[in-house]
Order: structure tokens, then C-alpha cells, then sequence
């Protein structure tokens, strides 16, 4: 994806690996990373993945020692009654980490994802789509990966990895443990000025944020969602010092 020498994250090497994967790799060959048949209204996000650095999308970067929590989530992108959408989810409120907020599905890498620095986060973000939304990873093409992203609050290194939903399939809550609701987001109240917010949190800081489908969408989720908005072109002018306060809790 992207050849920059000085990058920090390893995005461009996942999908390099993920594209041209090395003759004999057994289970690391097979999967992917194209942009061949995306939709045209895509394009722009794909074209933003390919230059995108991670300083234009997160003051929160991966500890240059390495350490963190590696994860992967799944930002897919689908076609629904009113165009082009989004798919996210709600965690469960019994949750350690982030819970009862919206967030992509995606999760922590495991063993059998394999390499973190290539294909593992692409394997781990299909992977956790399908056990918290019953999502067919089948019918997923992947055609981006961001660069990789740091979560303070809970030390997760994450990588953001883009997926237009080819052929969709039924979701729904898995495991209630996990997720209390799944839904799509159209993209056009995602853009929608009057949906947008600056999230203030008790600590002080502060992050956009979006009122859609009867949620709060804050944090990591809608900094990405803000920033795939903004280089993709999407982004509508917004009030924002409209404001809405977070619970201490959050």
C-alpha cells in the first residue's frame, strides 16, 4: 500500500504481503487485499488508504518499543436501502475494555492469525467480525489497510483494516457477553452536520463524534470514521462546538 521509509506502522506491509503473497505460503497465501471491482463511490477511501500517514489520522501512534495489545478491526463498508453504510456494533456493558460503547468489530490478534507484521491483522479482523456479528468473512473483499493506531486506555495497537461488503450476509448478536446490538450506519448520517459532535470527556479531552442509529459513536471508532470522512472528500462543514458530555464511566 504505502512505500513511505520513514513510517512508523506496518500497514503497507501487511497489504504488500496480503497481495503478492510468497509462492508456498500454505495458509498465509490465502488471503488478499485488491481494490479490483470496488463500487466507484469507494474509490476515494481506497485512494486515501494508499496515502494516508499515521500522524493525519491519530495523535495516538504504537509505542516505538513495540509494546502494546496487537489487534485488528474491521471497517466495512456495505450498500443498504438508503446507499452506502457502515457496520458497527455495541459492546456488551459487562465488558473490561470499552464497554457498552460503539466500535468497529474487531479484537485482539490471536496465535493462529499468524504474522502481526503482515497477514495476521486482516485474518484477525475477519476473524472477530465473524464471531461478534455472524458476519461471512466469504463475502468480504478487503482492499485497504490504515496505518496502525495507538488506544492509551486500554494499550491496543490497532489496525484498521478496510472491507467493502461484496456479499452480505445476515448479522446479528453472537454472543451477548460480547455485543448487545449490531447495526449499520448509512454514510449520509454519518455526514449529516446536524449528527455530528465534539465528545467531551471528563479527563478533558476531546474527539468528534457522531448521534446515529440511537447511539453515541466517540473515541477510537469515530476518530477513524472522522478521518476516513475527511481525506475520502465525504466530510460536510459541522458546528464544532456543539458539544455532548461523556459519563465518568466512559
Amino acid at each position: 500500500m504505502r512505500t513511505h521509509e520513514h513510517s512508523t506502522d506496518a500497514s503497507a506491509d501487511v497489504a504488500a504481503a496480503a497481495t503478492s503473497p510468497a509462492p508456498g505460503a500454505g495458509r498465509e497465501a490465502s488471503i488478499t487485499v485488491t481494490t479490483e471491482g470496488l463500487p466507484r463511490w469507494l474509490e476515494p477511501v481506497a485512494s486515501a488508504a494508499r496515502t494516508v500517514e499515521p500522524r493525519q489520522l491519530s495523535r495516538f501512534l504504537p509505542p516505538e518499543s513495540g509494546a502494546g495489545r496487537q489487534s485488528a478491526v474491521l471497517v466495512l463498508f456495505g450498500e443498504g436501502a438508503r446507499g452506502p453504510e457502515l457496520l458497527l456494533m455495541e459492546r456488551a456493558g459487562s465488558l473490561r475494555s470499552h464497554p457498552g460503547q460503539p466500535s468497529f468489530p474487531g479484537g485482539s490478534l490471536d496465535p493462529e492469525d499468524g504474522d502481526q507484521t503482515t497477514t495476521g491483522p486482516l485474518r484477525a479482523a475477519l476473524r472477530e467480525a465473524q464471531e461478534e456479528t455472524g458476519l461471512d468473512p466469504h463475502g468480504v473483499q478487503l482492499f485497504g489497510v490504515l496505518p496502525r493506531l495507538y488506544i492509551p486506555v486500554s494499550s491496543f495497537v490497532v489496525t484498521p483494516v478496510l472491507g467493502w461488503w461484496r456479499a452480505p450476509s445476515p448479522v446479528g448478536v453472537v454472543d451477548p457477553g460480547e455485543t448487545a446490538r449490531v447495526f449499520t450506519v448509512p454514510v449520509a448520517d454519518l455526514t449529516d452536520p446536524a449528527n455530528r459532535a465534539t465528545a467531551v470527556h471528563p479527563s478533558g479531552h476531546q474527539g468528534p463524534a457522531f448521534l446515529v442509529e440511537s447511539a453515541l459513536v466517540w473515541g477510537f471508532t469515530a476518530g477513524v470514521i472522522d478521518r476516513i470522512l475527511h481525506f475520502a472528500g465525504w466530510e460536510r462543514p459541522w458546528d464544532r462546538a456543539k458539544q455532548v458530555p461523556l459519563d465518568w464511566r466512559a
